[in-house]
């Protein structure tokens, strides 16, 4: 996994508490997909292969009472509807393509469930 550069740790300036679930989901990204490239954005971090695959946010996707203390939200491009308990948002974006937005609340979230996804992604 590459060092936490000076955009990223910007990225987290107000959302500290969630650089560990952030940094253990660049583990799990890099080690299984090490061609993943990053883009640190204003209002997300944009991983990409050949594509977009995986976007990291701040996005509220639930309630704030809903949201755990420690979060962030992960955004994957499927080509169906995901159907899980775990998925906060979901739309089609156009016939085939589905934003899925699911909030991550702690590294133990990071499970071979979400990795397949990921994968699919």
């Amino acid at each position: 996994m590459p060092e936490l550069d000076m955009d990223t740790l910007m990225f987290f300036d107000a959302h500290r508490d969630a650089l560990p679930i952030f940094t253990a989901l660049e583990d799990k990204l890099y080690g299984h997909f090490p061609e993943t490239r990053k883009r640190v954005q204003k209002t997300q971090i944009t991983y990409s292969h050949k594509h977009v695959f995986a976007c990291v946010s701040f996005a509220r996707v639930r309630r704030k009472a809903e949201l755990p203390e420690s979060w962030l939200t992960l955004t994957l491009g499927l080509p169906y509807a995901l159907d899980s308990a775990r998925v906060a948002v979901r739309t089609e974006v156009y016939p085939g393509r589905w934003t899925t937005h699911l909030v991550i609340g702690s590294p133990e979230e990071l499970d071979e469930e979400l990795l397949s996804w990921i994968e699919q992604a």
